[in-house]
């Protein structure tokens, strides 16, 4: 772990420049709005270490799969997010030296992240190799207000006397992937423009045709007059102007640099340009103070709705307070065709596309911090890729309408390269399916089953159906050749989360079809004729779900992570010597996969999703054993730890958990973030506090809390919606209470006893009553 990064409650900071770190930090100080992001890449110049990140959201690239044995069914290209052109960048020269971190002194370097406003900063003195100082400081965001549109104050003050300067705001297009497979670039040149301190870049992705316009309007001004660009260059990937001006020693001289980036995605070829110079005209108007000002606004809004306070821990509120800032800059739900890639807009890994992540962890977060419809866009996003999961399906075998959803996609046609995962890791499944439950149960929308769920509970449900295989040996069904959620086991047999989670879908959907049936008649029959369903497939399902096959252990009354999991030697975490964490960068795979360790929560992942069908006793004895076992290599396990810790009042374990999880990136626990935030996995971290300590549930449409106040905190309080109610909830050591800010009562469940709150009221319970 890395603990570099001051503690505050509102503020990301980082003091000193220490260019080892500076990847981690470029991910970590990330700014976005949903429609675009930027990594915390520097404006000027530097030659050290870095990941080029800018990015457009929809935009992408399929590279073609690189393997050194191709396999029938390998899907033909791994979808990628693409770095889009650099629209920060500032080339400075003073006294004819380019200003590069890299290769001067740097005196109080400091950078913030300021969350409750939604701007980066960063300030240092810098020392050049020629001898002279200059004092920089720099200010940027992603606007969430004008949404295609980003704002850079940026300013340069010599300290000792003064200064020749060269100033060259530009964009720069020629930009590649780091993880391009074929080192190629995937940007076409199709138009460009300058005129003076305005200007435009318009790029194609190949393959695929996006369009995006990128612009810039500079503004360099001293003593408060702005100046002429003395030099201009337009090429087909580059656009600058360049300033040239003496500043005296204290005089600040500021460049004001705005930009827009417009994808074909939402506007029309023939009028991006166009559009983007409207946008453009809008914001420059306003100018940088009013844009930042709006931001700020903006942002309390967003926190106003979606903000947990906890008293008392500072490092624990940071950390939840950074996860929520990264999830509202990643994702607005406005656009039903944008899901929420694992890496959001700060890094290139897992390729941006969208995986199960979204459902069995965004999910939750959204239903309760924003309006219904942008869970429901989450939803309606796999249905609209319903036909794709039948096609991918039948590119592995499967026939009649069998629907298998992609691991990975930017379309709905998988696009995962590693057979382990794209043959085998077949419970992503159903965590579409347990989505559409879970949205169901918590908003009461039962009517998005006929309207869109049940077709693809039907289609999943196909799947499962042929997936299993009858043994004659154990006159059971079995599922054989897969890989859990335990990514360190692969092809396995009998892997009891994703056998347990078939035999759900499939009950699931027969009560579906059995809703839909009764409540929406000609809906049904509908969907009978639109999915050509017989009823001969309810009876072979049923009879799937009365002889599936389970591993357990009686001996250890546990349920088994799959067949032979006992064969390994049973080694415990605590055992490895820190040398050689994490596993996936000090072992080799077939180490990993010969032992008995588990990458992230798999038997405990099912028993957090259908955590009613078990006692507190089962569910303790499992925990208890497949915790000590777990490396949290995934940054999805320590979220579900945290959790079903806090239900088994297990105060140290879910603590432990949910700071892993709220500062898995600020500490780079894993030592992975310098490829990008685990932006999914963020929502988890919200869950730790909201489904753990508040224990917050759905039962019977109705909302129940089983809260519970770690011993280092003093109070915890947050915001949810449900059914049409806004709820606030506050937790400290006298009492729970629960404001209900909405028109209209709701009763609600604390520790089982019901309190009904009217309209504008507050209702509680004392820590001494709960505690009787």
């Amino acid at each position: 772990m890395k603990h570099y990064i001051l503690q505050d409650a509102w503020n990301i900071i980082e003091e000193g420049f220490e260019p080892h770190l500076h990847k981690i930090s470029e991910s970590i100080f990330s700014i976005g709005n949903g429609r675009m992001g930027q990594r915390a890449n520097f404006e000027e110049d530097y030659t050290g270490e870095s990941l080029q990140g800018s990015y457009v959201a929809g935009v992408y690239y399929p590279d073609k799969t690189r393997v050194g044995w191709w396999k029938n069914g390998y899907p033909e290209y791994f979808a990628k997010v693409l770095n889009a052109a650099n629209w920060i960048g500032i080339h400075l020269k003073i006294n004819e030296e380019v200003l590069d971190l890299a290769t001067c002194k740097t005196e109080g370097f400091r950078r913030v992240l300021n969350m409750q406003e939604g701007y980066l900063e960063r300030s240092f003195t810098a020392t050049l190799q020629n001898g002279t100082r200059v004092r920089i400081h720099a200010v940027r965001f992603c606007s969430i207000v004008d949404d295609e549109a980003g704002a850079v104050r940026y300013s340069i003050t010599p300290l000792d006397a003064s200064a020749r300067l060269e100033i060259t705001p530009y964009v720069d297009g020629d930009v590649r992937n780091q993880d391009a497979n074929y080192d190629e670039k995937f940007w076409n040149p199709i138009a460009h423009e300058l005129v003076n301190h305005e200007g435009y870049l318009t790029l194609e992705t190949r393959k695929t045709a996006f369009q995006v316009t990128t612009g810039m309007h500079c503004v360099v001004e001293r003593a408060g007059a702005a100046l002429a660009p003395q030099v201009t260059t337009a090429e087909a990937k580059y656009i600058a102007a360049t300033y040239h001006t003496e500043a005296n020693a204290g005089e600040e001289v500021v460049v004001y640099k705005y930009a827009v980036n417009l994808s074909s995605e939402n506007h029309p070829k023939d009028q991006l340009v166009a559009h983007a110079k409207n946008i453009m005209a809008d914001v420059v108007t306003k100018g940088f103070d009013v844009m930042k000002q709006e931001q700020a606004a903006a942002w309390a809004s967003k926190w106003e709705e979606s903000d947990i306070v906890i008293e008392g821990d500072v490092a624990a509120q940071q950390g939840i307070r950074f996860n929520i800032f990264q999830l509202n800059q990643t994702y607005t739900g406005e656009d039903a065709r944008l899901n929420i890639g694992p890496k959001g807009f700060t890094g290139e890994k897992y390729g941006g596309s969208t995986y199960w992540d979204t459902e069995a962890y965004c999910i939750p977060f959204y239903l309760a911090t924003a309006g219904p419809q942008v869970a429901r866009n989450l939803l309606v996003y796999r249905h609209r890729h319903l036909q794709k999961a039948i096609e991918n399906a039948q590119k592995l075998g499967f026939k009649d309408g069998a629907a298998l959803y992609p691991m990975v996609t930017m379309n709905g046609e998988e696009c995962h390269n590693e057979w382990e995962i794209t043959f085998e890791e077949i419970h992503r499944n159903a965590a579409i399916a347990f989505a559409i439950y879970n949205y169901i149960r918590y908003t009461g929308d039962a009517a998005y089953l006929a309207e869109y769920g049940l077709e693809v509970l039907i289609g999943i449900a196909r799947f499962w159906a042929q997936r299993v295989s009858w043994s004659n040996d154990r006159h059971q069904y079995v599922m054989l050749g897969v890989t859990g959620p335990n990514e360190y086991e692969n092809n396995v047999n009998n892997n009891w989360y994703t056998s347990t989670m078939a035999t759900w879908c499939l009950e699931y959907t027969l009560q579906s079809l059995q809703y839909v049936q009764q409540q929406e008649a000609a809906r049904y029959n509908e969907l009978l004729q639109l999915t050509r369903f017989k009823a001969e497939e309810a009876t072979q399902w049923q009879h799937v779900i009365d002889n599936m096959y389970y591993p357990a252990s009686k001996e250890l009354g546990i349920f088994l992570q799959q067949d032979g999991y006992l064969d390994k030697e049973q080694i415990l975490v605590k055992d490895l010597p820190a040398s050689e964490r994490p596993l996936n960068q000090k072992w080799s795979w077939d180490r990993i996969l010969r032992s008995c360790f588990i990458k992230q929560a798999d038997v405990l992942q099912g028993l957090y999703f259908l955590e009613d069908r078990y006692d507190l006793d089962t569910i303790r004895r499992n925990y208890d054993f497949y915790e000590p076992r777990t490396v949290h290599e995934s940054s999805l396990s320590p979220c579900v730890h945290a959790i079903v810790a806090a239900k088994l009042g297990d105060e140290q374990r879910a603590y432990e958990f949910y700071l892993r999880t709220s500062r898995l990136d600020l500490d780079d626990y894993n030592n992975d973030t310098e490829d990008g935030l685990h932006i999914t996995s963020m929502a988890g971290t919200w869950m730790s506090v909201v489904e753990g300590f508040a224990g917050m549930r759905v039962r019977n449409g109705q909302l129940h809390f089983a809260p519970f106040l770690p011993s280092k905190w003093t109070s915890f309080a947050f915001k949810i919606r449900f059914r049409g109610a806004i709820l606030h909830v506050q937790i400290d050591q006298r009492q729970v209470q629960i404001t209900n800010a909405s028109s209209h009562e709701i009763t609600v469940f604390i520790h089982g006893a019901a309190l009904t709150a009217a309209a504008g009221a507050t209702v509680g319970l004392s820590q001494e009553l709960i505690k009787a």
